[in-house]
């Protein structure tokens, strides 16, 4: 009887990847109070259908670019830019090396999206306005 694959230990960097090179192109789509800058687990929720292409490689799915897009519209403001930015960076940070993070990095060039920087575990988002 064939075992069932079991999830590789290095699934969380992909998620984070995404979440990063999504996220830092994103925000958030659920409402939130007044003032509240987005929550990082809003920002992972809606570019999940990122994490195929992050960890496989191959057509970007258009869920992906939609999560993307609809982040992108969501950060109104400095907050909300600074929290994505953020989000972003600790999932950069945790999935250093590797394919995941150029897979990530380019995401929003292949959804024809333009960031104001660059997907790095190194940025200072406190820069952002």
């Amino acid at each position: 009887m064939a075992a069932a694959a079991a999830p590789s230990r290095r699934a969380p960097a992909p998620l984070l990847l995404v979440a990063v090179a999504a996220a830092a192109l994103a925000l958030a789509l659920a409402p939130r109070p007044a003032g509240a800058a987005l929550s990082c687990s809003t920002v992972y929720n809606t570019l999940m259908p990122c994490l195929g292409y992050v960890q496989s490689g191959g057509a970007v799915p258009q869920a992906c670019c939609s999560g993307i897009q609809s982040l992108l519209s969501e950060a109104r403001t400095t907050p909300d830019r600074r929290a994505v930015c953020t989000c972003l960076k600790n999932v950069a940070a945790g999935a250093a090396g590797g394919p995941y993070i150029s897979r990530a990095a380019g995401l929003p060039g292949r959804c024809g999206v333009s960031l104001p920087y660059k997907l790095s575990p190194n940025i200072n988002c406190n820069s952002i306005n």
